[in-house]
């Protein structure tokens, strides 16, 4: 399993990937693997901003859904459109064309409270 040291981790398994001040979010390969084939990614298209610890959209797999949660505060600047047309993009690159959504980060000291990859990696039994 695909574990990459330059993100940042949720308890909820959403994956951050900090750039300047715009962060990209995902869900991690742990969680798409528990999750099995994707079939809809629901992202309210008039999203403006996310807030730490509540939902942003959901997930859909064949057998459940799931909710995506904001690792962070932040403005919306961009929504991961491709996903309405391939879900299975987040099974097949979960850190690459599986991207959900990216902010603008609003408080970069939200940041220090994520996970870093060793402590994701005990979260999770790894």
């Amino acid at each position: 399993m695909n574990f990459p040291e330059n993100l940042k981790y949720s308890d909820d398994h959403e994956w951050l990937l900090v750039e300047g001040n715009v962060g990209t979010i995902g869900i991690t390969e742990y969680a798409q693997s528990e999750l099995g084939d994707i079939v809809f990614v629901d992202i309210d298209p008039d999203l403006a901003e996310v807030h730490a610890g509540e939902t942003l959209g959901t997930i859909e797999a064949v057998k459940t859904v799931s909710d995506i949660i904001a690792p962070c505060n932040g403005k919306v600047i961009e929504i991961n459109k491709v996903l309405a047309d391939a879900p299975e993009d987040v099974n097949a690159d979960p850190y690459g064309k599986g991207w959900i959504i990216k902010i603008e980060i609003s408080d970069p000291s939200e940041i220090e409270k994520l996970l870093n990859v060793e402590a994701y990696k005990n979260l999770i039994g790894q």
